[in-house]
């Protein structure tokens, strides 16, 4: 359904989600797209108890058959080339929603985010954070005011030990993807 697509999939520190994620942008490449992979910086260098990083940048890199991106430098070609139908940021934490809204351009997914969005095409959300029916909130809500700015639907992940917590739908990213190249959202948003 992908095929001659170039899809970004950009990463960031929600460290608990990355095995999700890595495994979606698996079963993309498999769906015949290419898939350029982006990383922030603690991805690409921060070992946790739910991996290494070098662990994590390898697989990512032998899915996608080519070099993660890692540094502003890197991901800057993006917008002047047009290299992307679609960018996907998955997870994407709330630092990064919060950066993304306020036009913070300080990291690679950030740069890459704003160097894809300034060619009108769409960038696809998928939220992971531990705020974001807090402090988060108003970020998400903005970011969902934005053209081109798409969401995989989300919703609370532990309501009793983390009523502030949510996690974005990874059952829902391939549907979300094919309706964000249409230009429209998936719905529901919230699950």
């Amino acid at each position: 359904m992908f095929e001659g697509k170039v899809i970004g999939f950009a990463l960031t520190g929600s460290f608990c989600t990355l095995e999700s994620a890595i495994d979606r942008m698996e079963q993309l490449a498999k769906n015949g797209c290419k898939i350029i992979p982006v990383v922030s910086y603690s991805v690409a260098s921060t070992d946790t108890r739910f991996g290494k990083a070098s662990d994590f940048i390898d697989r990512i890199e032998r899915i996608c058959k080519c070099t993660a991106l890692k540094t502003i430098v890197d991901v800057e070609p993006i917008g002047p080339k047009k290299l992307l139908d679609i960018l996907v940021v998955m997870p994407c934490t709330g630092n990064t929603m919060a950066k993304l809204y306020c036009g913070i351009t300080d990291t690679p997914v950030t740069m890459a985010c704003k160097a894809h969005l300034r060619n009108g095409r769409p960038l696809l959300i998928a939220p992971a954070t531990n705020d974001g029916l807090s402090m988060n909130a108003k970020n998400i809500g903005g970011l969902m005011n934005i053209k081109n700015i798409f969401f995989v639907p989300f919703g609370q992940d532990d309501c009793h030990k983390k009523p502030n917590s949510i996690t974005a739908d990874p059952d829902m990213l391939i549907p979300a993807i094919e309706k964000a190249l249409s230009s429209e959202c998936f719905q529901p948003q919230l699950i």
